[in-house]
């Protein structure tokens, strides 16, 4: 574990052999590219470290977009000491409590010792979700004593990932991807940087720079480190010079990488997406969200079950075929598996979309669970039950009971809901596609029970 300022550690401007975004790491407030919505002229954070009065703060946001880069930018402007603490590479033996008492070295008595010299320290912990729930409760007592301003850094949601108690003593920040002007401002500064490019010869226009911010996606390290592979593999020419070829530069942008986490906040945003694509009738954003997870490495089977679901919750009789459809999907990505059942998946996805939409199942069903949370578990009626023994019989197990098909209308006015439940009703349908008829046909039904149950009264 180690206490420095983040740039002490930096290679100097000569040492090509370190990556280039180590390389161009921004050391101030000056040459940071991005978030603009925390760091521009009388913006929160910006006021609050100029201010000098920064607490423990959640940096959360994807990656590279600069949590990093801004800690240390902040500990640099604060006069704090910095400690780089990752949750990737530390355990819990490093952060327990009892063993941070009996080892002087531990980061903590580090921090606590500074504080009483008068000095602050920055903790930066990245990846800070991957700590679970007893590694972030060691932090607690040195952040409430101030024996350390916290600042962590995650790509998942910090209402999920990092414990309350913990959460509710730090500011969220949420930095954002960076647009595509700024992924070109970062790159052309890369070019005239010395430690960059600046000290080499390239023939480069602005459409490979933008493909490159276009293939980042918002990812400043991706950016550069792209951009470095393009140089490098770029055709030197008979006076020195490199060229940026087209072959070249397709070949470094092949494949992207999407930012898709299967166990993560995007795989949930993603999947909501796809699912209110659909409802909202729009197959062309729904194909567009689904092959963005395929793309992403989802489980083709898990979209297929997600399809079957949303079926019967957002179509239902409106549609029944739509089931069918979807079940059918499922089992061809079970038989094909991927690339192959992409195209199913694409079916099943424009038939949902396009088909009438009618929550009536749904609201079926959750209302009907409310009742039972809410109501006594009422008996099943005596009329409805079997009588299979001399002893249920002479119980009145059964009687009464009318047995639909021996009438003309297949239909009786037999009363089957709890006594206390007369009259409830739970399936309203609607007067979408085929669930119009459904009504009425059921409205039918209802009217012909009420009037034979009076007739008989």
């Amino acid at each position: 574990m180690e206490q420095m300022s983040l740039f002490d550690a930096m290679p100097g401007s000569g040492n090509m052999t370190v990556p280039l975004a180590s390389r161009l790491r921004p050391q101030k407030f000056e040459d940071f590219i991005g978030q603009e919505h925390l760091l521009g002229p009388g913006k929160m954070l910006r006021h609050l470290i100029e201010k000098d009065q920064i607490s423990s703060m959640i940096f959360w946001g994807p990656p590279g977009v600069g949590k990093t880069t801004l800690a240390g930018i902040i500990a640099e402007r604060t006069k704090a000491d910095f400690i780089n603490f990752s949750a990737v590479t530390s355990g819990i033996r490093e952060i327990k409590v009892n063993q941070i008492i009996s080892n002087p070295a531990g980061v903590m008595n580090q921090a606590e010792a500074g504080r009483k010299m008068g000095k602050r320290t920055v903790l930066f912990v990245d990846e800070i979700h991957r700590f679970n729930k007893a590694q972030q409760d060691a932090f607690l007592p040195y952040v409430e004593k101030g024996s350390i301003l916290l600042i962590g850094a995650t790509t998942e949601n910090p209402s999920f990932e990092v414990n309350a108690a913990l959460l509710s003593r730090c500011r969220v920040f949420v930095l954002k991807a960076l647009k595509e002007a700024e992924l070109l401002r970062l790159l052309q500064n890369a070019l005239l940087n010395p430690a960059g490019f600046a000290g080499q010869r390239l023939e480069i226009s602005g459409e490979p720079l933008r493909a490159i911010a276009i293939f980042a996606d918002g990812d400043a390290r991706m950016a550069l480190n792209t951009l470095e592979m393009v140089v490098l593999n770029g055709e030197i020419t008979t006076d020195g010079c490199i060229r940026i070829a087209d072959e070249g530069l397709a070949q470094c942008l092949d494949k992207k990488s999407l930012l898709y986490d299967k166990a993560g906040e995007e795989h949930y945003n993603l999947i909501s997406a796809l699912h209110k694509s659909m409802r909202n009738s729009d197959p062309d954003a729904a194909i567009y969200w689904m092959c963005r997870m395929l793309e992403g490495g989802e489980n083709p089977l898990y979209i297929a079950r997600r399809l079957i679901r949303f079926a019967s919750e957002d179509i239902g009789i409106a549609d029944s075929n739509a089931l069918t459809v979807a079940v059918a999907a499922y089992q061809a990505c079970h038989f094909l598996g991927m690339p192959e059942c992409d195209v199913h998946l694409t079916h099943a996805v424009t038939y949902l979309a396009m088909a009438p939409k009618s929550n009536a199942m749904y609201r079926a069903c959750e209302n009907c669970k409310e009742d039972i949370r809410n109501r006594t578990a009422e008996p099943v009626p005596l009329i409805l039950r079997n009588a299979p023994t001399k002893l249920m019989e002479d119980l009145h197990y059964g009687k009464g009971y009318r047995y639909a098909h021996d009438t003309e209308e297949k239909l009786t006015d037999m009363e089957c809901m709890p006594d206390s439940m007369r009259g409830v009703r739970y399936y309203y349908p609607t007067e979408q596609g085929d669930e119009a008829e459904v009504g009425k046909k059921l409205q039918e039904i209802l009217i012909w029970k009420q009037t034979h149950r009076k007739f008989e009264d």
